[in-house]
Protein backbone atom coordinates (compact mmCIF):
# COMPACT_ATOMS: atom_id res chain seq x y z
CA UNK A 1 0.00 0.00 0.00
CA UNK A 2 2.77 2.65 1.05
CA UNK A 3 4.23 2.02 -2.63
CA UNK A 4 1.27 1.73 -4.01
CA UNK A 5 0.36 5.55 -2.55
CA UNK A 6 3.34 6.61 -3.58
CA UNK A 7 2.85 5.51 -7.33
CA UNK A 8 -0.46 7.56 -7.50
CA UNK A 9 0.83 10.06 -6.39
CA UNK A 10 3.55 10.27 -8.70
CA UNK A 11 1.38 9.58 -11.55
CA UNK A 12 -0.96 12.25 -10.70
CA UNK A 13 1.48 14.90 -10.71
CA UNK A 14 3.88 13.85 -14.01
CA UNK A 15 0.11 13.02 -16.25
CA UNK A 16 -0.44 16.68 -15.62
CA UNK A 17 -3.65 15.76 -13.39
CA UNK A 18 -2.64 17.66 -10.45
CA UNK A 19 -2.01 20.75 -13.04
CA UNK A 20 -5.25 19.76 -14.79
CA UNK A 21 -7.11 19.81 -11.16
CA UNK A 22 -5.54 23.30 -10.54
CA UNK A 23 -6.35 24.93 -13.87
CA UNK A 24 -10.78 23.77 -13.22
CA UNK A 25 -10.38 25.12 -9.44
CA UNK A 26 -11.06 21.24 -9.05
CA UNK A 27 -8.81 20.98 -6.06
CA UNK A 28 -10.10 23.98 -4.31
CA UNK A 29 -13.17 22.53 -2.84
CA UNK A 30 -11.78 22.14 0.87
CA UNK A 31 -11.27 18.01 0.76
CA UNK A 32 -10.08 17.92 -2.70
CA UNK A 33 -7.78 20.66 -1.71
CA UNK A 34 -6.17 18.60 1.00
CA UNK A 35 -5.60 14.89 -1.23
CA UNK A 36 -4.25 17.57 -4.12
CA UNK A 37 -2.02 19.34 -1.54
CA UNK A 38 -0.88 15.41 -0.06
CA UNK A 39 -0.51 14.22 -3.29
CA UNK A 40 2.29 16.85 -4.66
CA UNK A 41 4.06 16.68 -1.48
CA UNK A 42 4.54 12.97 -1.82
CA UNK A 43 5.19 12.82 -5.14
CA UNK A 44 8.25 15.20 -4.40
CA UNK A 45 8.97 13.04 -0.99
CA UNK A 46 8.74 9.11 -2.15
CA UNK A 47 11.96 7.23 -2.59
CA UNK A 48 12.29 2.96 -3.08
CA UNK A 49 13.13 1.72 0.30
CA UNK A 50 15.10 -1.38 0.63
CA UNK A 51 15.70 -3.61 3.84
CA UNK A 52 19.04 -3.29 5.42
CA UNK A 53 20.44 -6.14 7.03
CA UNK A 54 24.36 -5.67 8.52
CA UNK A 55 26.38 -8.10 10.75
CA UNK A 56 26.36 -7.30 14.18
CA UNK A 57 23.73 -3.86 13.50
CA UNK A 58 23.96 -1.19 15.90
CA UNK A 59 20.46 -0.47 16.08
CA UNK A 60 17.53 -0.81 14.39
CA UNK A 61 15.88 2.09 12.17
CA UNK A 62 11.82 2.80 11.99
CA UNK A 63 10.95 3.61 9.00
CA UNK A 64 6.82 3.08 10.22
CA UNK A 65 4.17 2.04 7.45
CA UNK A 66 4.41 5.24 5.44
CA UNK A 67 8.26 6.15 5.60
CA UNK A 68 9.14 5.37 2.32
CA UNK A 69 6.44 7.79 0.67
CA UNK A 70 6.67 10.30 3.48
CA UNK A 71 10.18 10.75 4.45
CA UNK A 72 12.17 8.82 2.08
CA UNK A 73 15.10 11.20 2.04
CA UNK A 74 15.02 11.22 5.36
CA UNK A 75 15.61 7.55 5.62
CA UNK A 76 18.46 7.66 3.27
CA UNK A 77 20.10 11.06 5.24
CA UNK A 78 19.56 8.74 8.67
CA UNK A 79 21.78 5.89 7.50
CA UNK A 80 24.76 7.96 5.49
CA UNK A 81 24.99 10.36 8.46
CA UNK A 82 25.33 7.01 10.78
CA UNK A 83 27.54 5.28 8.65
CA UNK A 84 30.04 8.06 9.08
CA UNK A 85 29.54 8.19 12.82
CA UNK A 86 30.51 4.36 12.75
CA UNK A 87 26.98 3.13 13.11
CA UNK A 88 25.06 0.74 11.23
CA UNK A 89 21.45 0.53 10.76
CA UNK A 90 19.22 -2.25 10.74
CA UNK A 91 15.65 -2.14 8.35
CA UNK A 92 13.34 -4.99 8.06
CA UNK A 93 12.25 -5.96 4.62
CA UNK A 94 8.58 -5.38 5.86
CA UNK A 95 7.94 -1.84 7.38
CA UNK A 96 6.02 -1.95 10.41
CA UNK A 97 3.30 -0.41 11.48
CA UNK A 98 2.94 1.53 15.15
CA UNK A 99 -0.25 1.53 15.35
CA UNK A 100 -0.85 5.91 15.97
CA UNK A 101 -3.20 6.71 12.69
CA UNK A 102 -5.36 3.71 13.85
CA UNK A 103 -5.41 4.98 17.68
CA UNK A 104 -6.15 8.72 16.42
CA UNK A 105 -9.22 7.26 14.30
CA UNK A 106 -10.82 5.10 16.86
CA UNK A 107 -9.46 1.52 16.69
CA UNK A 108 -7.20 0.96 20.13
CA UNK A 109 -7.26 -2.75 19.83
CA UNK A 110 -6.19 -2.91 16.43
CA UNK A 111 -3.50 0.00 16.93
CA UNK A 112 -2.29 -1.99 20.05
CA UNK A 113 -1.49 -5.01 18.27
CA UNK A 114 0.65 -3.12 15.46
CA UNK A 115 2.56 -1.62 18.28
CA UNK A 116 2.97 -4.77 20.08
CA UNK A 117 4.13 -6.58 16.84
CA UNK A 118 6.75 -3.71 16.40
CA UNK A 119 7.64 -5.14 19.94
CA UNK A 120 8.45 -8.19 19.21
CA UNK A 121 10.04 -7.29 15.82
CA UNK A 122 12.65 -4.81 17.51
CA UNK A 123 13.28 -7.35 20.73
CA UNK A 124 16.48 -6.62 22.24
CA UNK A 125 17.62 -4.14 20.05
CA UNK A 126 18.24 0.00 20.27
CA UNK A 127 15.61 1.52 18.32
CA UNK A 128 15.79 4.76 16.71
CA UNK A 129 12.80 6.68 14.93
CA UNK A 130 12.66 9.48 12.33
CA UNK A 131 8.94 10.85 12.41
CA UNK A 132 7.89 11.83 15.53
CA UNK A 133 4.78 10.63 16.11
CA UNK A 134 5.60 7.30 15.78
CA UNK A 135 8.05 7.43 18.13
CA UNK A 136 5.78 9.04 20.53
CA UNK A 137 2.99 5.99 20.13
CA UNK A 138 5.49 3.57 20.38
CA UNK A 139 7.17 4.82 24.06
CA UNK A 140 3.99 3.67 25.45
CA UNK A 141 4.74 0.36 24.82
CA UNK A 142 6.54 -1.77 27.26
CA UNK A 143 9.76 -2.76 25.88
CA UNK A 144 10.12 0.10 23.49
CA UNK A 145 9.86 3.33 26.05
CA UNK A 146 13.67 3.63 25.25
CA UNK A 147 12.69 4.53 21.53
CA UNK A 148 15.09 7.43 20.32
CA UNK A 149 14.28 10.10 18.05
CA UNK A 150 16.89 10.57 15.33
CA UNK A 151 17.83 13.90 15.42
CA UNK A 152 18.90 13.17 19.92
CA UNK A 153 20.42 10.18 18.97
CA UNK A 154 22.78 11.71 16.54
CA UNK A 155 23.38 14.49 18.36
CA UNK A 156 24.27 12.74 21.31
CA UNK A 157 27.16 10.21 19.30
CA UNK A 158 30.69 11.00 19.99
CA UNK A 159 31.66 12.52 16.60
CA UNK A 160 35.24 11.99 14.91
CA UNK A 161 37.39 14.83 15.52
CA UNK A 162 37.89 15.14 11.58
CA UNK A 163 34.30 15.29 10.73
CA UNK A 164 33.55 19.08 9.94
CA UNK A 165 30.37 19.33 8.40
CA UNK A 166 30.27 22.13 5.28
CA UNK A 167 29.51 25.56 5.70
CA UNK A 168 26.06 26.09 4.31
CA UNK A 169 24.83 29.83 4.12
CA UNK A 170 21.01 29.56 4.54
CA UNK A 171 18.40 30.70 6.68
CA UNK A 172 16.13 27.54 8.47
CA UNK A 173 13.13 27.97 10.16
CA UNK A 174 12.58 25.13 12.61
CA UNK A 175 8.66 23.63 12.70
CA UNK A 176 8.18 22.24 16.15
CA UNK A 177 5.65 19.41 15.65
CA UNK A 178 3.24 19.28 18.55
CA UNK A 179 4.34 15.43 18.78
CA UNK A 180 7.50 16.58 19.39
CA UNK A 181 7.24 19.26 21.73
CA UNK A 182 4.78 17.87 23.43
CA UNK A 183 5.41 14.13 23.63
CA UNK A 184 9.24 13.62 23.19
CA UNK A 185 10.71 15.95 25.40
CA UNK A 186 11.57 18.94 23.08
CA UNK A 187 13.17 19.68 20.26
CA UNK A 188 16.61 21.13 21.47
CA UNK A 189 18.19 17.97 19.95
CA UNK A 190 17.31 19.41 16.61
CA UNK A 191 18.71 23.14 17.15
CA UNK A 192 22.19 21.44 18.31
CA UNK A 193 22.22 18.72 15.65
CA UNK A 194 22.10 22.48 12.92
CA UNK A 195 24.21 23.98 14.72
CA UNK A 196 26.83 22.06 13.80
CA UNK A 197 26.31 23.09 10.19
CA UNK A 198 29.05 26.71 9.56
CA UNK A 199 26.84 29.46 8.44
CA UNK A 200 23.52 28.14 8.96
CA UNK A 201 21.19 30.90 10.01
CA UNK A 202 18.31 28.77 12.01
CA UNK A 203 15.41 30.04 13.78
CA UNK A 204 12.03 28.88 14.78
CA UNK A 205 9.53 29.24 13.07
CA UNK A 206 6.63 31.27 13.52
CA UNK A 207 3.61 30.02 15.63
CA UNK A 208 5.24 26.67 16.78
CA UNK A 209 3.23 26.06 19.34
CA UNK A 210 0.08 25.92 17.16
CA UNK A 211 -0.84 22.99 15.19
CA UNK A 212 0.17 23.28 11.89
CA UNK A 213 -3.46 21.21 10.63
CA UNK A 214 -1.96 18.09 9.92
CA UNK A 215 -2.76 16.32 12.69
CA UNK A 216 -2.21 12.38 11.53
CA UNK A 217 -5.64 12.63 9.54
CA UNK A 218 -7.13 15.71 10.37
CA UNK A 219 -6.27 17.58 7.04
CA UNK A 220 -8.51 14.98 5.67
CA UNK A 221 -11.65 14.71 7.94
CA UNK A 222 -11.32 18.49 8.51
CA UNK A 223 -10.35 19.98 5.69
CA UNK A 224 -11.24 23.34 5.93
CA UNK A 225 -10.17 23.91 9.77
CA UNK A 226 -6.94 21.95 8.51
CA UNK A 227 -6.47 24.68 6.04
CA UNK A 228 -7.31 27.58 7.97
CA UNK A 229 -4.46 26.40 10.61
CA UNK A 230 -2.21 26.03 7.64
CA UNK A 231 -2.93 29.69 6.66
CA UNK A 232 -1.66 30.53 9.73
CA UNK A 233 1.98 28.61 8.87
CA UNK A 234 2.09 30.13 5.58
CA UNK A 235 1.42 33.54 6.58
CA UNK A 236 4.72 34.25 8.15
CA UNK A 237 6.72 32.06 5.09
CA UNK A 238 5.46 34.66 2.84
CA UNK A 239 7.04 37.47 4.59
CA UNK A 240 10.18 35.79 6.04
CA UNK A 241 11.20 33.54 2.89
CA UNK A 242 13.69 30.94 4.36
CA UNK A 243 15.67 28.80 2.04
CA UNK A 244 14.33 25.74 3.81
CA UNK A 245 11.74 24.58 7.00
CA UNK A 246 12.78 21.66 8.57
CA UNK A 247 10.14 19.59 10.46
CA UNK A 248 10.35 15.61 12.32
CA UNK A 249 6.95 14.83 11.26
CA UNK A 250 6.09 13.26 8.12
CA UNK A 251 2.66 14.23 8.11
CA UNK A 252 3.27 18.27 9.02
CA UNK A 253 5.95 18.15 6.15
CA UNK A 254 3.27 16.86 2.98
CA UNK A 255 0.92 19.02 5.24
CA UNK A 256 3.82 22.23 4.59
CA UNK A 257 4.90 21.62 1.62
CA UNK A 258 1.80 20.86 -0.10
CA UNK A 259 0.97 24.24 1.25
CA UNK A 260 3.98 26.07 0.17
CA UNK A 261 3.75 24.55 -3.48
CA UNK A 262 0.20 25.88 -4.02
CA UNK A 263 1.55 29.09 -2.44
CA UNK A 264 3.93 29.16 -4.72
CA UNK A 265 6.69 29.61 -2.48
CA UNK A 266 10.52 28.32 -3.27
CA UNK A 267 11.13 27.14 -0.10
CA UNK A 268 12.54 23.72 1.10
CA UNK A 269 10.43 21.31 3.15
CA UNK A 270 12.99 18.30 4.61
CA UNK A 271 13.99 16.60 8.04
CA UNK A 272 16.78 18.52 10.00
CA UNK A 273 18.95 15.30 9.50
CA UNK A 274 18.80 15.87 5.55
CA UNK A 275 20.74 18.80 5.94
CA UNK A 276 23.22 17.36 7.94
CA UNK A 277 23.75 14.70 5.36
CA UNK A 278 24.35 17.11 2.61
CA UNK A 279 27.14 18.84 4.53
CA UNK A 280 29.14 15.60 4.94
CA UNK A 281 32.60 16.46 3.64
CA UNK A 282 33.53 14.19 0.93
CA UNK A 283 35.15 10.76 1.56
CA UNK A 284 38.81 10.73 0.87
CA UNK A 285 39.47 8.39 -2.62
Amino acid sequence: MNRRLAQLAGAYVSSGLARFAQGLRAARLPLARSYHRLAIAMAESARRQIARTPADPDFDLFVGCMGSSTQGAAIEAAIAVCQRLGLKARIPAEPDCCGAILRHNGFPEEALRHREASARLHEHRPLVGIASACIAELREQPGLSETREICAFIAEQPWPSALTLKPLVRRVLVHEPCSHRNLLGGTQAVYRLLERIPGLDVSPMPGNEHCCGAAGTYLLQQPKMSGALLEDKLRPLRELRPHVVVTTNPGCALHLLGGIREAGLAIEVCHPVELIARQLPELDA
